[in-house]
C-alpha cells in the first residue's frame, strides 16, 4: 500500500507498505500523528527495527526534505543523532525517512518530570538542564539551532545524549558559531518552555551555557525579554488549541452543543461529557441552586469533580448568552495557570449547551483531588500559629507565582485552595483574569490576598503570622 493512504488519527496497525525498491516496511506502533500530514511509526525493515517518519499532503514534499536536510546536518556536524537508514519521496507513494531505533531511551524531559516537583533548583534539575545546555551549546559551535528546542528533542541512550527532530534543524554556516542574535533568540525558546519559577535562576544557567562554548555575547536583559516574548506567544496559542480539534483536544461544535476534551483522557470521560447530570443525579453533592452545582462523582473506580453553571432565570440567560459561560472560561484558565506555573486542579472536559448559537447551561469536568482545603489545612493552628514551614512555603509560592504572572483569581478564599500531596492547587476560577497593568493587577492582588487573611480572626496568632510573611505587592 503507499504512504498516501494513511488517513486519520490512528490507521489500523500493523500496516505494511512496498517500497518502489521492493523492500517491505511493516509499521507495529504509532508515536506521533499529525493527521494528513506526518505519521512516526516503530516499525521492521530489512530484519531490524527503525523509527519511520512518512510525510503526506500537500506539503509532503517541504516538510520531507526539511527533515532530511536537518538530520543530514545533525550526522555532518558530529552531533549524536539516530542513523539516518534511507529516505525517498514520491509524489504518488508519498515521503519517507528511516532512522535507527534506538531501544532504552527516555527524554530529557522524561527525565525532567521526575524531579520537577523537588524545589527549585535542586541538584537534580540542574543536572537535567546542565545536559541539555551542554548540548546546545555544542550544536551553538557548529552554526545549528533547532526552532522549537525543547527538554524533548534530547533522548539519553546507553549514557550518551542524542538530538532528534531534524525538521527542525536550521544551520547558518555549517562548523562557524552562530551568530549572538539567533543564540539569544533559540536559547529565549528553550527557557521559555521551561517552569516560570526557573527564571529566578536564568544568570547561572545562562553561565552554564557560556561555559559549555555557546555564543559569548548573549546578553541576560535581552534573553529575558525573548523569554517573556515567546512566552506569551506560546500561551496565546495553547489557548487558542484548547478549543479546536488538534492532536491535544477533541473538539466538537454545532448549534446546540459545544464540547472539548484533552485527547489523551477522551476515553476515561467521555461517559462523564455526554451525561453529566445524570452523574450529577446519582453523586455526592457539594453545592446546589444557585449559579452553580458542584458534585463528586465516580466513573469506572475514578473520582471526578462535575460543576453544572446554571441559568437561573430568563434575565440572568439574557445577561450569560452572547458571552463565553463561566465553564469555558475556567476550561480556559485552567490551562493559563499551568502555562504559568501555578498548581491547579486539572480541567479535563468542557461542554456548553447552546440555541442557535447562543449560550445556554455548561459543565465543567475536573480531576477529584482530595477534600482537604486550605481551611482544614490551618484549623489545628489558628489559636498558635504554628504551621509547618513547608505549609507556609507552599503558600508563599503560590502568591509569588500569580505576582510573577500578573494573574488574580477573584475570590482567594480558603476553600478554594485544596491542598494534595503536599501541594496547594486553586479551584473555582470563574473570576481568575491576567493583567496586562501593574496598576490594576496590584489593586485586585490586594483585594485577593485582603479575601485569603479574612479567613481567620483578624487578631489570631495564624492571621497575624500569615499577614507578615505571605508576599505583597506594591
Amino acid at each position: 500500500m503507499s504512504i498516501t493512504h494513511l488517513q486519520g488519527r490512528s490507521p489500523s496497525l500493523p500496516y505494511t507498505l512496498r517500497f518502489l525498491d521492493g523492500s517491505r516496511l511493516e509499521l507495529l506502533q504509532w508515536l506521533r500523528v499529525l493527521p494528513d500530514q506526518r505519521y512516526v511509526a516503530r516499525a521492521q525493515w530489512k530484519g531490524r527495527s527503525v523509527l519511520a517518519k512518512l510525510f503526506v499532503g500537500s506539503k509532503a514534499q517541504r516538510h520531507f526534505q526539511r527533515e532530511l536536510t536537518g538530520a543530514q546536518s545533525l550526522a555532518q556536524s558530529g552531533l549524536p543523532t539516530p542513523e539516518l537508514l534511507a529516505s525517498d519521496y514520491d509524489h504518488a507513494f508519498g515521503g519517507w525517512i528511516l532512522f535507527a531505533f534506538l531501544e532504552e531511551t527516555f527524554s530529557l524531559g522524561q527525565q525532567w518530570q521526575t524531579v520537577a516537583q523537588e524545589p527549585f533548583l535542586s541538584d537534580s534539575q540542574q543536572q537535567v538542564l546542565i545536559q541539555a545546555l551542554g548540548c546546545i551549546a555544542r550544536m551553538h559551535r557548529q552554526g545549528l539551532w533547532q526552532s522549537d528546542l525543547h527538554l524533548d528533542n534530547f533522548l539519553l541512550h546507553q549514557g550518551e545524549l542524542y538530538v532528534i527532530d531534524g525538521g527542525g534543524v536550521e544551520r547558518q554556516q555549517s562548523g562557524q558559531l552562530l551568530e549572538s542574535g539567533l543564540a539569544q533568540e533559540n536559547l529565549a525558546v528553550f527557557f521559555a518552555q521551561l517552569p516560570p519559577a526557573l527564571d529566578e535562576w536564568l544568570e547561572p544557567l545562562l553561565q552554564i551555557y557560556k561555559e559549555r562554548g555557546g555564543q559569548q555575547d548573549v546578553q541576560l536583559a535581552s534573553l529575558r525579554d525573548g523569554i517573556a516574548k515567546i512566552r506569551r506567544w506560546r500561551i496565546r496559542d495553547y489557548l487558542k488549541k484548547t478549543g479546536r480539534d488538534c492532536s491535544l483536544f477533541s473538539v466538537s461544535k454545532s448549534l446546540s452543543d459545544v464540547t472539548a476534551m484533552q485527547r489523551a483522557r477522551q476515553d476515561e470521560v467521555a461517559a462523564l461529557i455526554a451525561d453529566p447530570d445524570a452523574f450529577i443525579e446519582t453523586g455526592h453533592i457539594y453545592k446546589t441552586g444557585g449559579a452553580a452545582t458542584v458534585a463528586r462523582v465516580e466513573h469506572e473506580g475514578q473520582r471526578w469533580i462535575i460543576k453544572r453553571y446554571n441559568i437561573k432565570n430568563f434575565t440572568h440567560w439574557l445577561k450569560r448568552c452572547w458571552r463565553p459561560s463561566r465553564a469555558w472560561h475556567s476550561w480556559q484558565a485552567g490551562f493559563l495557570l499551568e502555562l504559568e506555573g501555578i498548581a491547579v486542579v486539572a480541567n479535563v472536559a468542557v461542554r456548553e449547551k447552546r440555541w442557535l448559537g447562543l449560550r445556554r447551561q455548561a459543565w465543567l469536568i475536573s480531576e477529584y483531588a482530595g477534600e482537604q482545603d486550605l481551611i482544614a489545612r490551618f484549623a489545628p493552628h489558628v489559636s498558635d500559629g504554628q504551621i509547618s514551614q513547608a505549609d507556609l512555603q507552599q503558600l508563599q509560592e503560590l502568591l509569588r507565582a500569580m505576582i510573577r504572572a500578573k494573574i488574580s483569581h477573584g475570590d482567594l478564599k480558603g476553600h478554594n485552595i485544596l491542598w494534595h500531596n503536599d501541594r496547594c492547587l486553586l479551584i473555582d476560577l470563574d473570576a481568575v483574569r491576567q493583567h496586562s497593568s501593574h496598576g490594576s493587577f496590584a489593586r485586585a492582588f490586594k483585594r485577593d490576598r485582603a479575601r485569603l487573611l479574612r479567613n481567620w480572626p483578624q487578631d489570631s496568632p495564624l492571621y497575624l503570622l500569615l499577614d507578615k510573611h505571605l508576599p505583597q505587592i506594591d
